[in-house]
Formats: structure tokens, C-alpha cells, sequence
């Protein structure tokens, strides 16, 4: 008899998902089966079910890429990893391993990439498979609520804040403090960075003040890149984690002369094309960067921040049941924070 389990399951695209009954996977070569205790909700698993971004998911789906669980089955081939052991399975599910950007520690862009909870199953379930070789190890004893949005938000926003190349005592815009951005401010704040915070909920602004934001602005009170400049010369780098295509423009914007801003946030379908000063960016020689999740040792790098005790993750939790009010309130940017699901 078939061993199921319960998961949340995409059959069209903007519709809401259907809890069912699927088939427990098996592990093949050098795979886990992981045992789902938690999975957070990631905006970008909103873009996969409303079919926002081209290539389209894989449907059917069960979408979910920030999932923190125990090994349940050790597949054939695998070493290293044993029944029991705490693991998290972030968005890469694999790469080539082979081509040159592989090759030179770009794995995030290997055109041959898998994504968890997008082109594989995600973490929406009891249950799911993952290649050994790209799972991340936690900490026994790690609070695997907490660490579920690491697996993304966490490693998105570190590898990001990376990228820009701002050194311990400058300063770094977070422009957007949800999910990704409350997380931001907090990597920044333990890399040695000052921050400045822009958003336009003033509760989202108060929980950046709490996390260490020296300056805080209300983008829908006041032009934030003339008040950021007008403060403080501008900052040395910004990172955007906001959807709305106007927050990258103004975070470029935002920038004191030879800073550089790192694109995080993807805004879905037309909305994402901006407008740009071409005379800005060369004269200021300003730079504007794209960072895409986190290779294997970027999401190590991570973890260890966050078990650490350095970046925590505000949360409050959810039934499997409840994901397609999470998404409506997704929809309307009513979450401070992460929601992360009870998978067990």
C-alpha cells in the first residue's frame, strides 16, 4: 500500500491551492527524504501560484522553499547525512555543477538550475525529496520555526547585502522591510553596517527602529531618497527587497557617489521595468547589481548567523489549511514579518 501525505497543491495557475492526499516521494541517488517540520511563506512562492515570472512552475505544484525538517530516508549513495539529522532545503534544489558559472562559485546562475517549490515539490507538505548535496545542515536543537525563513529571506538578503561591498561602518538603504528586509536589517546590523530602513507602513518601520535601524523613512510620507540624502550624504550601498518597481528606482537614488545597490525583490509580470538615470549612474559611477539567492556556502554562512543568535526571524506560525489566507494577506502587504507553516 502507497504511504500519502498531506500537502497543499497547485493545479492552475491563480487559483487557490487544494490540500490533498499525494504520494509519499522516494529518494533516488544521492537524495533525503526530509520530514517537514516548518516552511515559511515566501512572497516569491506568491509569484509561482499568480504565474508572474517566465519560465512558468511546474504544475502540478506544491510550492514551499524555506523548509527546515529532519532526514526520514537516507537515499542510495548518500554519506554524511543519517536518520534524524536537522536539515533545510532553501530555493536552489540543484545545479549542473559543471558549467562555468558553477565552476566559479556562481551556482545561482547555472542555466541549469532546479528550484525547490517551483520546477521540484516544495516543502508545502508532510514530506519532500531533496538532493543531499544542496541541503543545508542546522544545528541540532535549532528552533526550526525560527530558522525555516533563513532558508531563503536569510540567505537572499546576506548574499545581497554581499554583493554590494559595503565594508563594517557605512551605511546600507533596506528598501522594503518584510519578510526579506526585517531580515536584512539584522545581517546588516551583525556585518558591522549602519542602516537606514524605507517602507511605507509605519509598523513595519517601529519593528526596523526595534532591529537596530538608526534611520528610519516613510516612503509614503516623504520622498525617501531626498530625506536619506539630505541626512546623511547618502548611503554606500542599498539593498531592495520590495515588490513595487518604484522602490528600485529610488533606491539607486539613494546613493552617496560609487555606491552600488543590490536588486533583491522581483516585482511579477510588467511591473518590472524602471526608469533610470543614465547620467546618475555614470557620473556618480554609481553600481547596480542583481543577487539571486545564495550558492551552498553563502546559505552555510548564513545558518550560522542565525544559530549564532545574531539574526532571528519574527514569525508567527500557521496551519497548511490557512496558506490561502496567508496569500490574500500576502497580496494586500499586511504581514509583519514571516509566516511560517506547521507541517508537524
Amino acid at each position: 500500500m502507497t504511504q500519502t501525505m498531506k500537502a497543499a497543491v497547485l493545479h492552475e495557475l491563480r487559483t487557490p491551492l487544494k490540500i490533498e492526499r499525494v504520494p509519499v516521494p522516494e529518494p533516488g541517488h544521492g537524495d533525503l527524504l526530509i520530514k517537514v517540520t516548518a516552511c515559511g511563506v515566501c512572497h516569491s512562492d506568491l509569484h509561482a501560484v499568480d504565474g508572474d515570472w517566465t519560465p512558468l512552475p511546474v504544475i502540478p505544484l506544491i510550492p514551499g522553499h524555506e523548509v527546515a525538517g529532519k532526514v526520514a530516508k537516507v537515499g542510495p549513495g548518500v554519506t554524511g547525512f543519517k536518520v534524524g539529522d536537522e536539515v533545510g532545503v532553501p530555493w536552489m534544489y540543484s545545479s549542473c555543477g559543471q558549467c562555468e558559472f558553477c565552476l566559479a562559485g556562481m551556482e545561482t546562475i547555472c542555466k541549469s538550475a532546479e528550484a525547490t517549490g517551483y520546477t521540484k515539490p516544495g516543502g508545502y507538505a508532510e514530506y519532500l525529496v531533496a538532493p543531499a548535496a544542496y541541503v543545508g545542515r542546522l544545528p541540532e536543537g535549532t528552533d526550526p520555526y525560527a530558522m525555516a525563513p533563513i532558508l531563503c529571506a536569510g540567505v537572499t538578503t546576506y548574499r545581497g547585502l554581499k554583493r554590494t561591498g559595503a565594508r563594517p561602518g557605512q551605511w546600507v538603504a533596506v528598501v522594503g522591510i518584510g519578510g526579506l528586509g526585517h531580515i536584512a536589517i539584522q545581517y546588516a546590523r551583525a556585518m558591522g553596517l549602519r542602516v537606514a530602513a524605507v517602507d511605507v507602513s509605519k509598523e513595519k518601520l517601529d519593528l526596523a527602529t526595534s532591529l537596530g535601524a538608526e534611520i528610519v523613512v516613510n516612503g509614503a510620507e516623504t520622498d525617501p531618497a531626498a530625506a536619506i540624502q539630505e541626512q546623511i550624504g547618502g548611503t554606500h550601498a542599498a539593498v531592495v527587497t520590495a515588490v513595487a518597481a518604484k522602490a528600485f528606482e529610488q533606491a539607486v537614488l539613494m546613493l552617496r557617489p560609487g555606491g552600488t545597490v543590490a536588486y533583491i525583490g522581483l516585482p511579477g509580470g510588467k511591473s518590472d521595468e524602471i526608469r533610470a538615470s543614465i547620467s546618475a549612474i555614470t557620473n556618480w559611477e554609481l553600481s547596480v547589481r542583481g543577487s539571486n539567492v545564495g550558492t551552498r556556502q553563502d546559505l552555510n554562512e548564513a545558518i550560522a548567523f542565525a544559530a549564532n543568535g545574531l539574526v532571528k526571524a519574527t514569525i508567527r506560525t500557521a496551519e497548511l489549511e490557512e496558506i490561502n489566507a496567508v496569500f490574500e494577506e500576502m497580496r494586500k502587504g499586511r504581514i509583519v514579518g514571516r509566516v511560517v507553516l506547521k507541517m508537524a
